[in-house]
């Protein structure tokens, strides 16, 4: 796993090719600690998770690892620490983008699910392919393609295990963008955050924080307490008053050239 920064984006990189990228502990762990020190920065904007290689996002859990687990206790701790850190990434402070550089499967669905955003390559699937082990998604990633795609066509992909290509994953909102022909997946993620990059961190990390607080069930009475005192925060907050010093500025300038 590696971690890169650079113009107000940080980039974690699943980077584990001989195993299809696949999410073993130690690599969950090492992304989490990865979340917590890029959640620290508050330079940072966007964050992006992807894949290494052009194959796969990430296959989902290490199959060799789990298949020692056997018993109920054991499966359990096991969905527990991987959702964990998923829910990292939902309450992550700054939009999250998957950027599904290939196939992603199973657990590596519900990581791509857990992100706010996903961009994907023309060539890559999602499949929640849990099924086909006889066993149910455990990280988070069930609801989130529930919420996300609505009941019908969630609990449909679900059932029947189906690997979502780039047209369909966009007509029913799986996807938020699919790479153009032609271009390459970083020039679309960089297209896709291009207006994001433009906003203040301060209101970047109040929309998210008020989206986490949705996503996560908080009741309407603490959303509204939280979207105001966010209000407050950035209403004294100097980026507000230098983008509205620069707004009054234009329009007395516009009034001026105004013919009487």
């Amino acid at each position: 796993m590696t971690v890169q920064r650079a113009g107000g984006t940080a980039t974690i990189t699943v980077d584990r090719q001989e195993k299809r990228n696949a999410l073993s502990r130690e690599v969950l762990d090492a992304v989490s600690i990865g979340l917590v020190e890029t959640a620290a920065d508050e330079t940072i904007k966007v964050l992006i998770v992807t894949g290494a290689g052009r194959d796969n996002f990430t296959s989902g859990g290490d199959l060799v690892a789990l298949a020692a687990l056997r018993t109920e206790a054991e499966a359990e701790a096991m969905a527990r620490h991987a959702r964990g850190v998923l829910d990292q990434i939902r309450t992550f402070p700054v939009p999250v983008v998957a950027a599904v550089n290939g196939d992603a499967l199973g657990g590596g669905a519900e990581l791509a699910l857990a992100c706010d955003h996903r961009v994907v390559d023309r060539h890559a699937r999602m499949g929640f392919v849990q099924g086909r082990q006889a066993v149910s998604t455990a990280w988070g990633g069930g609801v989130d393609l529930l919420r996300t795609v609505g009941p019908g066509q969630g609990l449909r992909l679900l059932c029947t295990t189906e690997m979502v290509d780039h047209e369909h994953g966009l007509r029913i909102g799986l996807y938020d963008r699919v790479v153009a022909p032609g271009e390459a997946l970083d020039e679309a993620v960089a297209d896709f955050v291009a207006p994001l990059l433009r906003q203040s961190v301060a209101v970047l990390r109040t929309f998210k924080a008020l989206t986490s607080a949705v996503r996560m069930g908080s009741d309407r009475s603490v959303l509204e307490q939280l979207e105001l005192e966010r209000f407050r925060s950035n209403w004294v907050h100097p980026d507000h008053w230098a983008a509205l010093d620069g707004f009054l500025g234009r329009d007395r300038r516009t009034s001026e050239r105004e013919p009487s």
